[in-house]
């Protein structure tokens, strides 16, 4: 039957067939080969776009409103963050006010900033905590006073006992500062009542006359001063000289996956700390336009204070681990924590080298 009609294949045309699908899969392989080396460049430079997209859009920058931390703002209203980094695919700045470290950490903690100008003190207890960040850089040294009321008499640590002291929460730079002066002078420091306030709290409470003095970073004193409620007796650079105050924190995520980045935000920081250095009444007029704050009391914060702004971390790095230490000793932290734990100064010598 026609539909079961069988054609023998002699050995020779085998041979041809054979040969001829050989070639055929040769020639398609060749043509994979050839496919995927044209197209790998540009799958590889997909990936990199993709890993760039995948980068944050936004920054968002923990501060406090204090002269400390004069440099980010500064960048900020000069608008440098945001020209800076947008080459890495920032697209906006989004910056969040605290009042205070402590706070600041917990939302640090909760993914809700990504870098945060903060106190070394409650980095210490966050990281502690958990926190998966490194301080980068160094934002000031000192900067705080210790100001009484006009009607209370000051001889020396010990005439603290017995009186009332606002501060900024259990943590801070300014209660682990206080705290260790006053013990290393013999204070019985379960003599003096610690109020735990934000910065505008504090200078409301010695101004109404309901705490005996206040301890707390620039401009605050000024305030106090200038209002005739309060007095200075001692400046922190004196409790504790060249003591770390603000520093640049950098969550880990951001330094394990855009170092690029971390290192011209670093170089923003620099750029800026030298030009709040260079240019100090113009930094205290964009500070207090940006605050709402009294010029004149901006202005002799920083005539009157006895801190330094600065970039380099190697400055804060001992007091910091001797703020690590009181920590445990105090009870704020329940393990030890090394130069290693805190700091990686690595990026803020890769931001100077040359490009």
């Amino acid at each position: 039957m026609a539909g079961n009609c069988f054609i023998p294949i002699s050995p020779e045309l085998n041979q041809v067939i054979a040969l001829r699908r050989f070639v055929f899969m040769a020639i398609l392989a060749a043509v994979v080969v050839l496919s995927l080396g044209c197209i790998s460049p540009t799958d590889e430079g997909g990936k990199a776009a993709e890993k760039k997209s995948a980068g944050i859009t936004t920054l968002r920058i923990g501060y406090q409103p204090s002269t400390h931390q004069i440099a980010e703002i500064v960048a900020a209203e000069k608008g440098w963050w945001k020209e800076d980094l947008q080459p890495f695919g920032v697209s906006s700045i989004e910056e969040k006010e605290f009042q205070s470290g402590p706070p600041e950490m917990q939302a640090m903690l909760a993914g809700a900033i990504d870098i945060a100008y903060v106190g070394t003190a409650p980095t210490i207890t966050a990281i502690a905590e958990g926190l998966d960040a490194k301080i980068v850089a160094s934002v000031n040294i000192n900067g705080s006073d210790l100001l009484l009321r006009p009607d209370k008499e000051y001889s020396g640590p010990k005439s603290l006992e017995g009186m009332s002291i606002a501060t900024f929460p259990a943590g801070s730079i300014q209660d682990i500062v206080i705290k260790k002066w006053l013990e290393d002078n013999g204070v019985d420091i379960s003599k003096i009542t610690f109020h735990g306030m934000g910065p505008g709290e504090a200078v409301t409470a010695i101004e109404a006359g309901k705490v005996d003095g206040v301890f707390l970073p620039h401009p605050s004193p000024s305030k106090i001063e200038l209002d005739k409620k309060g007095i200075t007796v001692v400046q922190s650079g004196e409790m504790w000289p060249h003591h770390a105050c603000c520093s640049l924190l950098v969550s880990g995520k951001l330094l394990r996956e855009q170092p690029d980045l971390v290192d011209q935000i670093i170089k923003t920081h620099i750029r800026t700390t030298e030009y709040v250095n260079a240019n100090p009444d113009e930094a205290a007029e964009i500070y207090a336009k940006r605050t709402k704050q009294d010029l004149a009391v901006v202005k002799a914060s920083i005539e009157r204070w006895d801190g330094e702004w600065v970039s380099n971390p190697e400055i804060q790095i001992s007091s910091t681990v001797e703020y690590a230490r009181v920590d445990k000793q105090l009870g704020y932290i329940n393990k030890s924590l090394s130069e290693d734990d805190l700091f990686d100064s690595s990026f803020y010598h890769q931001a100077l080298a040359p490009a």
